[in-house]
């Protein structure tokens, strides 16, 4: 990066000019498809949005996540929507349309709310862990019931314990589902 400078002797960086004509061109690219999508996912209320990117190269990797799942044929429909009113002699790009897979982590609430049942490890900010199954999720926290064996209060051996914990979103720092076969 070439330096400048002013009057002061103090130093300013200068980017090159088409550096920032590029970034420009990305941004607007970028609210394009996400406008599209947006209007997209206004007609199909049982689809959301996890994550939407778009490259300097104009790749666009959208990822879906649904209440009932995500299907092929959700995917075709997000991927026409934005690919059919985009104009490739304007803008050149890569699409790629995919669901949010078991591997991701959870991050909305609707995304934890179509998992209730199922066990999920959540990883919460001090970096412990807490395995459990997902019983219950609101706007602002998730409920966990956690099943294990401890001493005896009393006594010699260990005893089973059932517990409800709950979790606020801003807790946790990664959530997954736990996989079981």
């Amino acid at each position: 990066m070439q330096k400048i400078y002013g009057k002061n002797g103090k130093a300013f960086a200068r980017m090159p000019f088409f550096v920032d004509i590029i970034s420009l061109f990305n941004m607007d690219f970028k609210t394009e498809v996400s406008r599209l999508l947006g209007e997209f996912l206004l007609t199909r209320t049982d689809l959301f949005l996890v994550d939407l990117k778009v490259s300097a190269s104009s790749d666009i990797i959208v990822t879906l996540d649904g209440d009932n799942g995500v299907t092929l044929q959700d995917c075709l429909d997000a991927s026409r929507a934005i690919e059919f009113s985009l104009d490739r002699e304007v803008h050149d790009f890569g699409l790629q349309v995919m669901s949010a897979g078991l591997s991701e982590p959870l991050e909305f609430p609707r995304q934890f709310r179509k998992n209730i049942g199922r066990e999920i490890d959540v990883m919460l900010n001090d970096s412990s862990k807490v395995e459990g199954e997902l019983v219950h999720v609101d706007d602002d926290k998730i409920t966990l019931r956690l099943e294990y064996r401890r001493p005896k209060l009393i006594g010699k051996g260990k005893e089973d314990v059932v517990e409800e914990k709950e979790i606020p979103y801003s807790e946790i720092k990664k959530a997954l589902v736990v996989i079981k076969f």
